[in-house]
């Protein structure tokens, strides 16, 4: 990332970490979160012992319930955060929580976790508000009011965000076997200038806004970028080249004997986010078999943690994880290694492991079970707070949109496959990966 002046457009995570600390100057709800008693709804009977299966499918309802009562029943739009214990009355939504919602709603359908008139109707209210919402060359402002839509101060137009947005969006044109969803979805798809984002580059631009044009940061380096490359070169209206592909940098780092491509300066969920919806497995580019590459980044991160034991003694091969997250003191932080990254103090996010499911299932599973028996406070009506420090008994009072939301579609990728399978049939995701190269792995 360049160093910027004050005057210029702030990145996606900038513009998180500020607004971040604006919402976690809001007074906690009034339970109290302490370390020895969890509060809220606590899906953990006292015996016998549930298994992993139940624990995931506990875990996905409770992520659910985020994405159905943190959002609004007439526009669709998803908060940014709410408190993890419900009844919260900000109203701040950002694109990407909406996309998971969106993703959210037809895994609840799937698994009746509400009535499937009242999920059809709120994807439809959510895709009808999405098509006549303010935008850019078919690109969304980053956060926005979940009542008007209307964009939040100084918030960019985002591309990658808009990225998330669509995945949700194409999610429900191939789940949902309902014309007005389908036309709706096609529409909302098809009008992104993906070319105008490029502003004239092989590479996108991370946003623009009206006051100062495009950001001059690009998403040139491997992170959580392949979705919104491989959503343009599969456009059947504005395409980009496959050339665009070709740009991304991609890094190799060598950690404990572990090689693998990653970014040097990204927390984990760089690894994740793209594979909620795309479907990695068996394939591979010119330059990787990107699943088993995020296998190998996790056990890379894992392994991380593990050596910080001598610093935070909660720190094990049993309980780890440090992703992007609220921090208690320094707003929204994004954390973690290898390289190591940020102001590590002890912090454990549970979205680290519930993000990378499917990669190292065995582990991370353990892992969840381990912080949810231990640390009683973490679970609340959304499952699990965003981050915790053992160290201290802080208690992060929120939960945070595209957090639960990339656990809550990887818990059910390990689970069941479903989100791979249905977002796999979009067409346009399939042209890409061919388009670009992608075979079957030997």
């Amino acid at each position: 990332m360049e160093n910027r002046g004050p005057s210029s457009p702030l990145t996606r995570r900038e513009m998180l970490a500020r607004l971040s600390k604006t919402a976690l100057a809001i007074p906690a709800f009034s339970v109290a979160i302490s370390p020895g008693c969890g509060s809220g709804t606590n899906y953990q009977p006292s015996s016998p012992p549930i298994t992993d299966d139940q624990f995931l499918d506990n875990l996905g309802k409770a992520a659910f319930l985020f994405f159905w009562e943190q959002a609004s029943a007439t526009t669709g739009m998803v908060k940014d955060r709410a408190f993890a214990g419900g009844n919260d009355s900000r109203t701040l939504s950002s694109i990407a929580a909406t996309g998971f919602g969106l993703s959210a709603l037809c895994i609840a359908d799937q698994r009746d976790y509400a009535s499937s008139s009242q999920i059809k109707a709120r994807v439809l209210a959510t895709l009808n508000f999405l098509l006549n919402q303010t935008n850019v060359n078919g690109f969304y402002y980053h956060f926005v009011d979940m009542n008007t839509g209307q964009r939040a101060p100084n918030s960019e137009v985002s591309s990658i965000d808009t990225a998330i947005l669509l995945c949700g969006v194409l999610t429900c044109r191939q789940y949902f076997q309902d014309a007005q969803i389908q036309d709706l979805a096609t529409q909302i798809y098809q009008r992104v200038n993906w070319v105008w984002m490029l502003n004239g580059g092989p590479t996108f631009s991370m946003g623009w806004t009206p006051e100062n044009g495009f950001i001059t940061t690009r998403w040139d380096t491997y992170s959580e970028l392949m979705m919104l490359y491989l959503l343009a070169i599969g456009s059947p209206t504005n395409p980009i080249p496959v050339s665009s592909w070709q740009a991304i940098q991609r890094p190799v780092l060598t950690y404990q004997g572990l090689t693998y491509i990653t970014n040097l300066s990204a927390p984990l969920f760089i690894h994740q986010y793209s594979h909620a919806w795309f479907d990695f497995r068996n394939q591979q580019d010119a330059y990787a078999d990107y699943f088993n590459n995020s296998v190998t980044a996790t056990q890379a991160h894992r392994l991380f943690c593990a050596s910080l034991q001598g610093q935070f003694p909660d720190y094990s091969n049993a309980v780890w994880g440090i992703t992007a997250s609220d921090s208690a003191n320094n707003g929204y932080v994004a954390w973690g290694g290898p390289p190591a990254m940020g102001p590590v103090d002890g912090t454990l996010v549970p979205s680290a492991a519930g993000g990378s499911l499917p990669f190292l299932s065995t582990e991370c599973i353990a892992a969840l079970r381990n912080i949810y028996n231990q640390f009683p406070g973490v679970w609340q009506r959304y499952g699990f707070v965003d981050a915790f420090n053992p160290l201290t008994g802080w208690y992060d009072p929120d939960a945070i949109g595209i957090h639960t939301g990339v656990t809550m579609l990887m818990v059910e990728n390990q689970r069941s496959g479903f989100m791979w399978e249905t977002f796999m049939k979009n067409p346009e995701a399939q042209a890409a990966m061919v388009a670009v190269g992608f075979h079957e792995s030997h």
